[in-house]
């Protein structure tokens, strides 16, 4: 790792695993960054998102003390499971860059079709999202972005992926799956990374 990089935490969207940031975690590593991602289980929306959380969250407590601080990019699921590691469990204090792709931020209407606890808290106007969005402003705290595409048919509205708070970047992926191996992503990722 070099010298004053954080280590990264990545965390997959739902259905996902980890193998879906390979592409991620070799441009990370070009730069001398140490990428790590591991999977949720379970991943299918049976589980509620804050217990995914708890896992992110003893997955990067049982890697690095508490003096270490981290980076976390969150790709779809795994970037509101990461605000709410960050927003909730205490992560803020020891993170540095919160990054999320093609995340529903402000829910996503396609939740309505998976009937599953976790699936159903990332719906628009669930009691989740709203709870989040009450004090987004704590993100302002650490350098937040977020990555969306307007081509996104699993984040609906596409625009529920950004964030109100720090830089949101518009990238034209042409599909939700494609966009943490997408090297225009990956270059972004690395570049908000550095800043």
């Amino acid at each position: 790792m070099g010298k004053d990089m954080n280590p990264v935490i990545l965390l997959h969207g739902l259905y996902d695993r980890a193998r879906l940031f390979r592409h991620l975690a070799a441009r990370l590593a070009a730069d001398g960054r140490t990428a790590h991602a591991f999977d949720f289980v379970p991943n299918n929306g049976h589980a509620r998102l804050e217990d995914l959380a708890r896992q992110a969250s003893d997955y990067i407590d049982a890697r690095y003390p508490r003096s270490q601080p981290v980076d976390i990019v969150g790709f779809s699921m795994g970037g509101i499971v990461a605000r709410y590691y960050v927003q909730r469990l205490g992560g803020l204090e020891r993170t540095g860059h919160l990054i999320t792709i093609g995340s529903p931020n402000q829910g996503t209407l396609m939740a309505h079709l998976v009937p599953r606890n976790g699936a159903r808290q990332m719906r628009r106007g669930s009691e989740f999202i709203r709870d989040l969005n009450g004090d987004v402003a704590r993100l302002s705290e650490i350098k937040t972005a977020s990555i969306w595409t307007p081509y996104d048919f699993m984040i609906v509205p596409a625009g529920s992926a950004r964030l109100p708070i720090g830089t949101t970047h518009r990238v034209d992926v042409a599909a939700h799956a494609w966009m943490p191996g997408d090297p225009r992503v990956l270059e972004l990722v690395a570049k908000l990374l550095s800043e």
